[in-house]
């Protein structure tokens, strides 16, 4: 049964060979202004991702370089400079070198980024003479770099903005990588529409591993479907590692070896998504191997459809962004009670260092769910959903074999061990996630990964030629 906040805003999904209008300058432009009006007077560095060590390997621009650029290539920079009103953007990159593009690809050089852009370009070799020059005038420096380095490693962003300090000790340099992602947080139109094709990709996917699905097949050739239809259709690559977990594997949340046979009788969850144009979906279904859920596995699976339907209704433009997960806990809870995997549905054991955890958390240890957008983990906005928002609801139940045996060893704990481990042994390696992928629009909050989901449709739908 389609939900209420849903129906004003269904319609058909775009076709196959559809294709999202390009992003336009203006926008990119807005956004610039739009980062730039939040900053005080000073110059903005934004750093591209760097060419991969080795030519082989394949380049994906950062997301907040891309943002506010656009540009796709490798070892690209940003200078913003921000003088009252007063907004002048340079992009810098690599120059024409036919030597290196014959295994690399052609560049777009100086001519190519203008058209592009609508920017003044320069080579990148000018970057550190402008920014010497700008920073002489005594104007902080503000950096956004995608590159975050570890304890023991320092980017190459990193090391360029400490050589600049060294050579000018006065420098004041800020990080305002967060700024960019606040304004990421609302999507444009464009934006929306290239969401809606990359989701669009991926439901299709589902649907074709829905119909390839069958006992005895390897995990990695459900993957290949997947993947096969992510190209095939135009996607550029999958937004992140696809996740196929049969049996065991099913109650392990980011698995992606992906190499098991499966088998009759189990279950198989299947996270993935496609990227189009940079832009990421993540849906997740999960299926019955044989093409029938078994009594434990239906049960398992319709209180992790009602407690994302429960989120869902509360999915309302103006809402609370907690009130979903409030929801969605509170049937959780009450429904792993009535199953005898948890005591009651406030109740909680010992975890250790005098703490109490609450006993849902041992079946379901993930938030509800998360922006996409760029990324497939992206940046939201405010605490309350809002038009241009792009968002996941993702309830899951699982429960693992080994569940009750890695907890603290307590005389409470023990208690609890023996009066659930029945239910554990009944429910074992049953792993339930559903993920489905909503964007707000001026008419409301829209479901847009419409992929067979209830029990009934997914039974039906792997029968179907």
């Amino acid at each position: 049964m389609l939900l209420r906040f849903m129906l004003p805003v269904f319609g058909v999904l775009l076709s196959a060979d559809s294709t999202p209008a390009q992003i336009p300058q203006s926008e990119y432009a807005a956004r610039r202004a739009a980062v730039a009006g939040k900053m005080q007077d000073g110059v903005l560095l934004a750093f591209g991702a760097a060419e991969p060590q080795h030519d082989y390997l394949s380049f994906y621009q950062g997301p907040r370089f891309m943002y506010l650029t656009g540009v796709e290539e490798a070892g690209a920079a940003l200078i913003i400079v921000k003088r009252g009103s007063v907004i002048d953007a340079t992009v810098l990159v690599q120059p024409r070198d036919p030597a290196t593009e014959t295994w690399t690809g052609t560049r777009l050089g100086v001519d190519g980024a203008a058209r592009l852009t609508g920017l003044r370009s320069r080579t990148i070799d000018a970057l550190e003479p402008m920014l010497d020059s700008l920073a002489a005038s005594g104007l902080p420096l503000f950096v956004v770099s995608d590159l975050v380095s570890s304890e023991t490693e320092v980017s190459a962003d990193q090391q360029f903005v400490q050589a600049l300090m060294r050579e000018r000790p006065g420098l004041r340099v800020q990080n305002v990588g967060a700024l960019v992602d606040q304004a990421r947080g609302k999507k444009s139109a464009a934006e929306l529409a290239l969401i809606r094709k990359a989701v669009e990709i991926t439901v299709l996917a589902h649907r074709e591993a829905l119909r390839s699905m069958a006992a005895d097949k390897h995990e990695y050739e459900i993957q290949a479907v997947v993947e096969y239809t992510f190209r095939r259709n135009g996607a550029d690559r999958p937004s992140f590692a696809t996740i196929i977990g049969s049996g065991p594997n099913s109650t392990t949340l980011h698995y992606n070896v992906n190499d098991r046979q499966m088998r009759a009788g189990e279950v198989v969850v299947m996270d993935i998504g496609a990227s189009y144009q940079g832009y990421a979906a993540d849906v997740t279904r999960t299926l019955p191997v044989s093409g029938t859920f078994t009594p434990e596995q239906r049960q398992i699976y319709q209180l992790v459809r009602d407690a994302q339907s429960a989120a869902e209704r509360q999915a309302k433009a103006g809402n609370a962004r907690n009130s979903m997960s409030d929801s969605s806990n509170s049937v959780l809870a009450r429904g792993l009670a009535r199953l005898g995997l948890i005591e009651s549905a406030e109740a909680t054991y010992d975890c250790g260092e005098g703490q109490q955890c609450p006993q849902l958390g041992l079946f379901y240890m993930h938030g509800l769910g998360h922006g996409i957008g760029l990324e497939v983990h992206d940046p939201q906005g405010g605490a309350r959903i809002a038009t241009g928002d792009a968002f996941t609801i993702e309830p899951g139940i699982y429960v693992r074999s080994d569940v009750l045996g890695v907890i603290p060893d307590t005389p409470r704990n023990r208690a609890m061990r023996q009066k659930l481990q029945p239910a554990v042994e009944k429910y074992r390696n049953v792993g339930v996630r559903i993920e489905d992928d909503y964007i707000v629009t001026d008419k409301g909050v829209e479901w847009i990964s419409r992929a067979p989901r209830e029990l009934s449709e997914i039974e039906t739908a792997g029968t179907q030629p």
